[in-house]
Protein backbone atom coordinates (compact mmCIF):
# COMPACT_ATOMS: atom_id res chain seq x y z
CA UNK A 1 0.00 0.00 0.00
CA UNK A 2 1.12 3.55 -0.62
CA UNK A 3 1.57 5.97 2.31
CA UNK A 4 3.53 9.16 2.87
CA UNK A 5 6.33 8.90 5.44
CA UNK A 6 8.00 12.17 6.41
CA UNK A 7 6.78 13.77 3.20
CA UNK A 8 8.01 10.99 0.89
CA UNK A 9 5.75 8.44 -0.82
CA UNK A 10 6.52 4.91 0.41
CA UNK A 11 5.22 1.45 -0.26
CA UNK A 12 4.43 -0.62 2.81
CA UNK A 13 3.10 -4.17 2.83
CA UNK A 14 -0.60 -4.81 3.34
CA UNK A 15 -1.42 -5.06 7.05
CA UNK A 16 1.55 -2.84 7.92
CA UNK A 17 1.71 -1.34 11.39
CA UNK A 18 3.20 1.82 12.80
CA UNK A 19 6.24 -0.26 13.77
CA UNK A 20 6.72 -1.11 10.08
CA UNK A 21 6.53 2.57 9.16
CA UNK A 22 9.14 3.41 11.81
CA UNK A 23 11.45 0.78 10.31
CA UNK A 24 10.83 2.13 6.79
CA UNK A 25 11.79 5.60 7.99
CA UNK A 26 15.10 4.25 9.29
CA UNK A 27 14.45 5.28 12.89
CA UNK A 28 15.85 3.38 15.85
CA UNK A 29 14.04 0.03 16.03
CA UNK A 30 13.76 0.17 19.83
CA UNK A 31 11.84 3.45 19.55
CA UNK A 32 14.07 5.39 21.92
CA UNK A 33 13.78 9.09 21.17
CA UNK A 34 11.21 8.49 18.44
CA UNK A 35 7.73 9.98 18.14
CA UNK A 36 5.13 9.04 15.53
CA UNK A 37 2.01 10.81 14.31
CA UNK A 38 -0.51 9.54 11.77
CA UNK A 39 -2.50 12.25 10.04
CA UNK A 40 -1.49 14.62 12.85
CA UNK A 41 -2.40 12.33 15.76
CA UNK A 42 0.37 11.01 18.01
CA UNK A 43 0.54 7.23 18.37
CA UNK A 44 1.96 6.12 21.75
CA UNK A 45 4.98 3.80 21.47
CA UNK A 46 3.13 1.02 23.26
CA UNK A 47 0.57 0.96 20.43
CA UNK A 48 2.96 0.81 17.45
CA UNK A 49 2.72 -2.95 16.95
CA UNK A 50 -1.09 -2.96 17.24
CA UNK A 51 -1.88 0.17 15.22
CA UNK A 52 -2.59 -0.61 11.57
CA UNK A 53 -1.55 1.78 8.83
CA UNK A 54 -4.01 2.49 6.03
CA UNK A 55 -3.31 3.46 2.44
CA UNK A 56 -2.77 7.18 1.76
CA UNK A 57 -2.12 8.07 5.42
CA UNK A 58 0.50 10.68 6.24
CA UNK A 59 2.95 9.36 8.81
CA UNK A 60 5.53 11.54 10.52
CA UNK A 61 8.41 9.76 12.27
CA UNK A 62 10.49 12.17 14.34
CA UNK A 63 13.74 11.21 16.02
CA UNK A 64 15.42 13.25 18.73
CA UNK A 65 19.10 14.02 18.18
CA UNK A 66 21.73 15.49 20.47
CA UNK A 67 23.72 18.51 19.58
CA UNK A 68 23.74 22.21 19.81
Amino acid sequence: MRVVVNGDPRELPDRATVADAVAAAGAAPDGRGVAVAIDGEVVPRGRWEATAVEAEQRIEVLQAVQGG
